[in-house]
């Protein structure tokens, strides 16, 4: 973890990964166990209704050095062992954007943008 990462990482998240691939019924092979990351995170919008039904609207940002996530992987803010990521209020990531390590190049940052 940089310097910088360590001081302005201080929050924690709960992280679900989607497993590959579908069971023999063609359902999604669930989530991985849960992990819990280093982050800094920010509130956002939630879900819009309008004339022509919803849309999906960027509800938080988590800032970290995690660099696992993917769409439709799971994130909570905060820390959780629940086994399933809707049980435990979870959020779907939308987009995990990669952001160069300008100071120390040792690992670098991801925004991971959830959805409502």
């Amino acid at each position: 973890m940089s310097e910088l990462a360590r001081w302005s990482y201080t929050g924690k998240a709960t992280f679900w990964k989607l497993r590959a691939g579908q069971n023999e019924m063609g359902d999604p092979m669930g989530f991985a166990a849960p992990v819990v990351i280093d982050c800094g995170y920010q509130g956002g919008l939630s879900k819009h209704l309008g004339s022509l039904g919803a849309e999906r609207v960027v509800k938080n940002t988590v800032w970290t050095e995690f660099a696992e996530a993917d769409t439709g992987d799971y994130i909570l803010i905060g820390v959780s062992t629940e086994a399933d990521p809707l049980k435990a209020g979870a959020d779907e990531v939308m987009q995990a954007v990669r952001f160069e390590d300008t100071f120390d190049r040792i690992a670098d940052d991801f925004a991971i943008v959830t959805g409502a």
